[in-house]
C-alpha cells in the first residue's frame, strides 16, 4: 500500500536508504561542494569532512554565524576579517545548513574523479580524527571521469573554498545520476568561453586589490619604475618631495624623447587640472606618462584626447600590462602578486563563410 502524503508517495514499510534517495530525486535538494587534502579518507571510509580540529566540537556552539565568529575569532585571533567570516561560515553550514539527504560533490585529485554522493547522518564529531574532525557519513552514487561534465560545471567545484554550495551547475551533477546522463561534449560546450573570461576577470581583480592594498604613494611609483624597466624602458625616480609633479623619468633608448611620469594612488577619479599640472612640467619633445590605479573624469578623458603628446592609464589598463610583462617584474612584486602561468580553454568563434 502507498499513501500519498502532500506531493510525496510514502511506503508503509521502511524504505532502504536507496529507495528514499530515489524518491527524494524529485525534491529540491541542495548540492555541496567539498575539498580535502585526504582522498582515501572520504572514499574508503565514506565520509566527508572538514578541519579546524582546534574549533572542538561545533555543536557546543550556539546555533547562530555570529556564534561562531566570535568562536572562531577566539581560536584564530590573528585571523582577517574575511578568513573569520568564510571559516565560520563553512563551519555554519557543514553543521546546520547541510541535511540528510543532500547532495555531495567531491573532485578527488588522487584518480581525477567526480565523485557524487548523499549526505546519511547528521553532524559528527570525531576528536579521534588527526585532522578532520568534522565529519558527516555520505554514500557515494557515482564516480565519473571529469570529461563527463562541462567546463563550467568543473570550474564550479575549483572553488578555493574547502565547503561550498553548488549553484550554477546543480543539474547538470544531478542529471549525472541518472542512467541517460549523457557525457559533456567539449564541441558543444557553451560554458567554456565564459569559463575562460570567468578566470580572467578574476585574476585580473586579483592584481588590481592586491596593488590598491599594497602599492599606495612612493610605493605605487617604484612599482610602476619596475613596470616600465620590465617594459624595456631606462627609469629613473625622482627624489620624493621635490619633483615638480614629475615621479619617474623615463626613455626607451639613450636618445630622446622623454617620458616624464606621473604616478597617483588615490582612490577618487583623476580630474583635468591634476593632469596639466604634468603638461606644464613638460618641455618640447617630452611625452607624458600618466598612471592611477582608479581612472579619470569625464573632462580628464577628453583632455587626454586633445593632447596626444601625453598618455593615459587606468587601473584596468596596468593591470593589462602587469599580465602582459608580468615574467620580467622583479621577484619583489612577483611575490606580491603570485601568479602561475596555465592554459585554460576558450571557446572557438564560428568564421563567416
Amino acid at each position: 500500500m502507498i499513501k500519498r502524503i502532500g506531493m510525496r508517495l510514502v511506503r508503509d514499510k521502511q524504505l532502504t536508504f536507496k529507495e528514499e534517495i530515489e524518491m527524494d530525486r524529485c525534491e529540491e535538494k541542495r548540492v555541496w561542494g567539498i575539498h580535502t587534502m585526504n582522498d582515501a579518507l572520504f572514499l574508503n571510509d565514506n565520509i566527508v569532512a572538514i578541519g579546524w580540529r582546534n574549533m572542538g566540537d561545533l555543536m557546543l556552539i550556539e546555533g547562530n554565524r555570529d556564534a561562531f565568529k566570535d568562536r572562531y575569532n577566539e581560536v584564530y585571533p590573528d585571523s582577517k576579517k574575511g578568513a573569520v567570516a568564510n571559516g565560520a561560515g563553512m563551519l555554519y553550514r557543514f553543521v546546520y545548513e547541510v541535511q540528510i539527504g543532500d547532495y555531495i560533490v567531491f573532485p578527488s585529485k588522487i584518480d581525477r574523479q567526480i565523485n557524487i554522493g548523499a549526505v546519511e547522518s547528521d553532524y559528527i564529531y570525531n576528536p579521534d580524527a588527526t585532522e578532520y574532525v568534522q565529519q558527516r557519513k555520505v554514500k557515494w552514487l557515482k564516480h565519473l571521469p571529469r570529461t563527463a561534465f562541462s567546463q563550467g560545471a568543473l570550474y564550479e567545484v575549483g572553488s578555493a573554498m574547502s565547503f561550498f554550495s553548488v549553484k550554477n551547475y546543480a543539474d547538470e551533477y544531478l542529471n549525472s545520476l541518472n542512467k541517460s546522463f549523457k557525457k559533456a561534449v567539449p564541441e558543444d560546450d557553451e560554458s567554456v568561453g565564459a569559463t575562460a573570461d570567468d578566470i580572467i576577470e578574476a585574476t585580473k581583480d586579483y592584481i588590481l586589490k592586491v596593488l590598491s592594498k599594497n602599492v599606495k604613494g612612493y610605493d605605487l611609483e617604484e612599482f610602476v619604475s619596475d613596470l616600465l624597466s620590465a617594459m624595456g624602458y631606462r627609469t629613473s625616480l625622482s627624489a620624493h618631495g621635490g619633483d615638480s609633479g614629475i615621479d619617474i623619468t623615463a626613455y626607451k633608448d639613450e636618445l630622446p624623447p622623454r617620458i616624464l611620469v606621473q604616478v597617483k594612488s588615490q582612490d577618487g577619479d583623476i580630474k583635468e587640472t591634476t593632469i596639466q599640472s604634468l603638461k606644464g612640467a613638460m618641455r618640447e619633445g617630452d611625452y607624458g606618462l600618466f598612471v592611477t590605479l582608479s581612472n579619470y573624469t569625464k573632462n580628464a578623458k577628453k583632455y587626454l584626447d586633445s593632447v596626444p603628446i601625453i598618455r593615459g592609464i587606468n587601473g584596468t589598463e596596468l593591470v593589462e600590462l602587469v599580465l602582459k610583462y608580468y615574467e620580467s617584474l622583479s621577484e619583489k612584486y612577483r611575490r606580491m602578486i603570485p601568479l602561475k602561468m596555465v592554459y585554460i580553454p576558450v571557446a572557438i568563434e564560428d568564421k563567416e563563410e
